[in-house]
């Protein structure tokens, strides 16, 4: 048998069978992985069972390669947030679909674990929660070997007048070295560079450019699955904030 043990926050939840559950959560060392929980569709266990919530969890399995089982104790439970709040509800919501859909199984990343779980304890937060967002899709472009450079522009190596971003390099262009070929390039709100307001307009327009590299540079490496949904219903979400 083998076995470790660290916290990990609860992303997707899968009835096994009568009485079990299929458990996917994010560790920082042992990065997306998935377990069974024995007795976890049960009436004691399953409300335990929340997507968000913290878990110290051990994992075993006969060899490393099966599939294995989780026993868990709860750390802190996410759930008031998010009933409490649609924004909070689809932001998880998003947050786990994202990571379900583009992390290699078992592949850590440490950074993206800790900014993950620094967002999810944000939950609820309205006023700052879709900023803290924005910023950790632009972490997880980074931690998935597509950072965006917006610190000067690609072709002038000017720093100022960046509003445009080059799909192909993830690198900021002035209106000035863009030229003709502005119509083809993205937009760069100032918030993506942490400048200007954060008002929900500008949020939504900033995330309309990190989406476009997370839905063609992203998930064409990781399956070529689309979009999720479930990120389309938290841009709703913040858009009604505004």
């Amino acid at each position: 048998m083998i076995s470790w043990r660290e916290e990990g926050a609860l992303l997707r939840v899968r009835r096994h069978g009568e009485g079990s559950a299929i458990i996917e959560v994010l560790t920082r060392g042992h990065g997306l992985h998935a377990g069974v929980v024995r007795g976890g569709g049960s009436r004691r266990i399953a409300p335990l069972l929340q997507p968000g919530a913290q878990l110290d969890l051990t994992w075993t399995a006969r060899l490393g390669e099966h599939l294995g089982n989780f026993t868990f104790e709860p750390v802190r439970s996410r759930a008031d947030r998010v009933m409490a709040d649609r924004l909070a509800l689809a932001g998880l919501n998003a947050v786990a679909a994202l990571l379900v859909s583009v992390l290699p199984e078992r592949d850590p990343h440490p950074p993206l674990y800790d900014r993950t779980v620094a967002l999810l304890d944000l939950l609820g937060e309205t006023e700052i929660w879709p900023l803290a967002y924005l910023r950790w899709e632009l972490s997880l472009l980074e931690e998935m070997g597509f950072a965006l450079d917006l610190s000067r522009c690609a072709v002038t190596g000017a720093t100022e007048g960046l509003d445009l971003v080059s799909p192909k390099s993830g690198r900021a262009v002035s209106r000035a070295g863009a030229g003709a070929w502005a119509s083809k390039l993205l937009p760069l709100p100032p918030v993506l560079r942490g400048e200007g307001d954060a008002a929900a307009a500008d949020i939504i327009a900033a995330l309309a450019t990190t989406g476009w590299f997370i839905e063609h540079r992203l998930l064409p490496g990781s399956g070529d699955r689309p979009l999720p949904p479930a990120r389309a219903r938290l841009i709703e979400a913040i858009e009604r904030t505004g």
